[in-house]
């Protein structure tokens, strides 16, 4: 038999009655009466948008109602925000840290996670933001990873809604102080200057304390332990300043705990400093300073502790390859090596030399034979006898300045 949907003008009227508008969406339910079906019955077909959307149609005679429903999935959860934002440097080391998302995150999810870690607490401080306060500053120029865990272990929306994949986001702390940095090389006995505080200072074992002071260094003074040091070495201090002088402390330092000597800040230094300090690693090898005297005759004078521990003739450089003037930490040693380049006149050499110490580029302390010394034989090395080679070298550790005068 052939069959046929039939609408009548009433039903066609109820069903646009109830049509509902959700989202944006329509819905709208058409009661249909199958002309093959017995009397009293019918179908009901419903077109759906966002999720909750209910259609019923208006009963008409012989006729009954039936309603439908569908859920859209839940969107993904998002990371809207961060503070302080990737890249970002010169962060202060007790910032506190933010994430905000897209939606609130639920009582039971994960927090986000940080490397390295300080203590602290996360805590919700918005409607979808959660901040971390750090109790203890971070180390000065540690390079800081927050990570917001995504998947199926990762946060977890109100809704229901997760994050697909981990968010990562990197940035780097300050500086510490400069003064505070020279205050804590003083008290390692690096430096040929004593610091002491003038009032509260944190003891040695206070990590926290330590950290804080980093940052925000105590009141103190600082003092020549040996008046007998020479004038040239005097001038060379500053007080919260980078200079040479504390590039070549730093150095020091560096080459005892097996950090690169290259008297670069960074947060393996202060981490080290800070660990020294704790378990009261002092230096025992005192402080070294050389002058390389061009004024004939030439020579090179060492002071160890504020007492002169080398005087002794040298070669410097001559008028086409001279040494130049200034102060230079030794970085490079050897006990021997060959030296090879080229000759104002072009032509090559290789020396073999003993006891060599760099300060400046290709310039080093070191043994060369020679008919005489005290005179510009080199091609901007300081050139001593063997004796003294050998006697110098000790002295001329990484870090050790290097002062051309003359």
């Amino acid at each position: 038999m052939h069959r046929r949907w039939s609408l009548s003008p009433l039903q066609l009227t109820a069903a646009l009655v109830a049509a509902v508008v959700v989202g944006g969406a329509v819905a709208v339910a058409l009661t249909r009466t199958h002309s093959g079906h017995p009397a009293g019955t019918s179908r009901t077909t419903t077109t759906t948008g966002s999720p909750g959307a209910t259609t019923t149609s208006a009963p008409g005679a012989g006729t009954t109602t039936s309603t439908a429903t569908t859920v859209a999935p839940v969107t993904a959860l998002q990371v809207s925000s961060t503070s302080p934002a990737n890249g970002a440097s010169h962060i202060s080391g007790t910032t506190p840290i933010s994430v905000t998302f897209s939606a609130p995150l639920s009582a039971n999810s994960p927090m986000p996670t940080l490397v390295p870690n300080v203590a602290g607490q996360w805590k919700a401080s918005g409607p979808a933001t959660v901040t971390f306060a750090p109790q203890a500053p971070f180390v000065p120029l540690s390079a800081v990873t927050l990570t917001v865990p995504g998947g199926s272990g990762g946060v977890l929306g109100a809704g229901g809604a997760k994050l697909t994949a981990n968010v990562d986001t990197t940035f780097r702390i300050e500086d510490g102080s400069m003064l505070r940095l020279q205050q804590l090389l003083s008290e390692l006995d690096y430096s040929p200057l004593a610091w002491s505080a003038t009032g509260t200072a944190p003891a040695a074992a206070d990590a926290t304390g330590q950290l804080q002071a980093a940052y925000s260094p105590p009141a103190g003074t600082f003092s020549w332990r040996q008046s007998t040091w020479p004038a040239q070495l005097k001038a060379l201090w500053r007080p919260g300043a980078y200079t040479v002088m504390t590039k070549g402390l730093v150095m020091s330092f560096q080459a005892d705990h097996g950090l690169t000597v290259n008297g670069r800040l960074g947060p393996g230094l202060w981490n080290d400093l800070l660990q020294a300090i704790a378990a009261n690693n002092l230096n025992t090898g005192g402080y070294n300073f050389a002058l390389g005297n061009k004024t004939p005759p030439e020579s090179l004078t060492i002071w160890h502790d504020g007492a002169v521990a080398l005087h002794a003739g040298a070669n410097t450089g001559i008028a086409q390859s001279p040494t130049a003037d200034g102060t230079f930490p030794v970085y490079a040693r050897y006990r021997s090596q060959t030296m090879r380049g080229t000759n104002p006149g072009g032509s090559s050499y290789a020396d073999p030399v003993q006891f060599v110490a760099y300060f400046n580029g290709g310039d080093a302390v070191h043994y060369l034979a020679r008919a005489d010394y005290g005179i510009p034989q080199s091609l901007g090395c300081i050139e001593l006898p063997l004796s003294s080679a050998a006697a110098a070298w000790p002295y001329l550790a990484y870090g050790t300045l290097v002062d051309v005068v003359g």
